[in-house]
């Protein structure tokens, strides 16, 4: 039972890392409907029964869940006239006092316009601390640089084949800039097999080469196999440069953008048959990985963290009902139409949504048990 210990020894990590991009999250769209005059009712980390909490002067009441596997803000006016309607019939039938209404504060009350920058800003928070994060590290640690020249080619390797030679500088792959090594190797890694068009400057003139990555597999210290495109060339080693407050701000907004990319990119090729959907991961992976950072000391769990918002705010915006991308994909429509999604509609689409999350969640933590031996273990224990 080798895999529990190594679970077990990742509680906290991943409570940390996953409690603060739930409440960055759900900040965002609480701060956002404080915004447009939307009164908060509930403030939730965790789902379930509650085990930590308050209610604000604001009347909002804060609180912690005893399942930490997400959250929520519950805004007030969100249901329906219909659901509010059968609300107050069923206290009245009761013989409690309804529900207390706020006039002027209820969400559905609110713009399209409106509603959509509440359901927005929970990913939009995301991003914006993933820029923060990362910003804070470049101002303290720095941020690793170097220099796009080529140092070393191996024998046989796609740079070789393509006429790389030592000591050429990749100044642009595809008609796009790479002004640091890692650039250049982000842009491989993500493109296996597939042709690339190289600018390479060599002895200060422009040469145009073509050259097509390796596919290769490679596990990193943790056992995490990735299936990566390898030029076969080395670069400088890489140096740590502090950088100043505004640069960086544009650096750690630059680096959420080519995160951001390369997420969306991997993603497409997952789609596509290009990518194995095995490296999907859900919570188990998640709380592995949080326990191995967090071994190396802060600053790599913080740059952890900063990886995981992107992804948790891509996610929340991908067109499916439930999540927020698909909430905005019905104002799209209503601003469009004049008038909301039927009703009926309304809940087919939520109730597809639903299936498709839990197709998800059922491949992700598959391919978790399965990273983690969990199956072939359960194997050895029934054979």
């Amino acid at each position: 039972m080798e895999f529990l210990g190594g679970a077990l020894g990742s509680i906290l990590p991943f409570l940390l890392v996953l409690g603060v991009l739930i409440f960055f999250h759900e900040f965002g769209h609480y701060l956002a409907a404080r915004s447009v005059g939307v009164h908060v009712e509930t403030f939730s980390i965790g789902f379930g029964r509650e085990i930590l909490g308050w209610t604000g002067r604001g009347g909002t009441r804060w609180k912690v869940g005893w399942i930490p596997l997400g959250g929520y803000v519950k805004l007030h006016g969100q249901e329906s006239a219909e659901d509010r309607a059968a609300a107050v019939a069923e206290a009245r039938q009761k013989g409690e006092a309804p529900p207390e209404w706020r006039a002027g504060e209820t969400f559905s009350g609110k713009s399209v316009a409106a509603r959509a920058w509440v359901v927005a800003a929970g990913p939009l928070a995301n991003l914006v601390l993933a820029a923060v994060l990362l910003a804070g590290m470049y101002m303290s640690a720095g941020r690793p640089d170097t220099a796009p020249v080529v140092t070393a080619v191996q024998a046989e390797s796609a740079a070789a084949r393509a006429g790389i030679a030592p000591g050429d500088r990749i100044v642009a792959i595809d008609g796009r800039a790479t002004p640091r090594f890692e650039d250049v190797q982000a842009v491989v890694r993500l493109r296996p097999g597939q042709p690339l068009a190289l600018t390479v400057e060599r002895a200060g003139a422009p040469i145009e080469l073509r050259a097509v990555p390796d596919l290769r597999e490679v596990s990193d210290r943790f056992g995490n196999v990735q299936r990566i495109g390898l030029l076969g060339v080395s670069g400088g080693v890489a140096e740590y440069r502090r950088l100043a407050p505004a640069e960086a701000v544009l650096a750690g907004v630059g680096e959420t953008l080519r995160i951001s990319e390369q997420t969306l990119v991997a993603l497409w090729q997952m789609v596509a048959g290009v990518r194995g959907t095995d490296e999907i991961g859900g919570p188990l992976r998640i709380a592995q990985l949080s326990g191995q950072v967090a071994e190396g000391g802060i600053l790599p769990l913080i740059g952890l963290v900063a990886l995981l918002s992107v992804n948790l705010a891509l996610i929340n915006l991908f067109p499916i009902p439930i999540l927020d991308g698909g909430h905005l994909v019905m104002y799209a429509y209503e601003a469009m139409r004049g008038r909301p999604l039927p009703p009926r509609a309304q809940e087919y689409a939520f109730r597809g949504g639903l299936a498709i999350l839990l197709a998800i969640f059922v491949l992700a933590t598959w391919n978790d048990l399965m990273h983690l031996r969990v199956v072939d273990w359960v194997s050895r224990l029934l054979g």
